[in-house]
């Protein structure tokens, strides 16, 4: 592969690929004009993903007998194992509530406990209602690529789309550079240009005016 810079589109705004990320990755352009491009990464070292909770609806279980949900244990830690993933991770518990409950100690709970931990590529799973504004709270963290993801519908439930954004996410940080991220609905978004819309149950990046 040739020396290049390459960049990659994050809802509209164009960063920087790292170099050994170029070295070891093959791109597909999607669109020459826009730069944006699909790709296929080929790591040569294992890295540590450290995985951290935060509960909302990706961790929820429905109890029948109250005919409601309430913020159960996580279940990334099996999916990942069930997906035989080759890179080491682990997966510790932060925060286990829903996102709309989550208070400014928490926030500083999570952003402490990123901050120390040793490893560069940091997953959080977070509840999608308040995902938006706790990834913004993240945005002070310096030399890390975390990035955010949640899902719909509880990640124990046929229909949901967990699996998919856990998937999605953990490729993700493996390629994006340093900086704060939301992995949603196939998307990479920049939290200060990211909406949820309510309505279509999806994220959105807010256009520029």
């Amino acid at each position: 592969m040739s020396r290049m810079k390459t960049l990659f589109d994050v809802s509209g705004m164009l960063l920087p690929i790292p170099y050994s990320v170029v070295l070891n990755t093959c791109f597909c352009y999607d669109d020459v004009q826009s730069g944006c491009v699909s790709f296929i990464t080929h790591a040569q070292e294992t890295m540590n993903i450290s995985c951290f909770t935060a509960g909302g609806t990706i961790d929820k279980i429905y109890f029948d007998r109250k005919n409601d949900y309430q913020v159960g244990d996580s279940i990334i830690n099996q999916i990942l194992r069930d997906a035989n993933v080759t890179f080491t991770f682990s997966v510790q518990p932060v925060i286990k509530k829903d996102s709309l409950d989550i208070t400014p100690a928490d926030r500083s709970l999570l952003f402490d406990t990123v901050s120390e931990c040793p490893d560069r590529h940091i997953l959080i799973t977070h509840g999608t209602d308040t995902m938006i504004e706790t990834a913004k709270f993240l945005l002070p963290i310096p030399d890390k690529t975390i990035v955010l993801t949640g899902s719909m519908q509880p990640a124990r439930f046929r229909n949901s789309d967990a699996v998919f954004n856990i998937g999605f996410a953990l490729a993700a940080v493996q390629i994006l550079p340093p900086g704060v991220h939301i992995a949603m609905n196939g998307r990479i978004f920049n939290p200060d240009r990211a909406e949820k819309n309510i309505d279509l149950n999806r994220f959105e990046s807010i256009e520029s005016s």
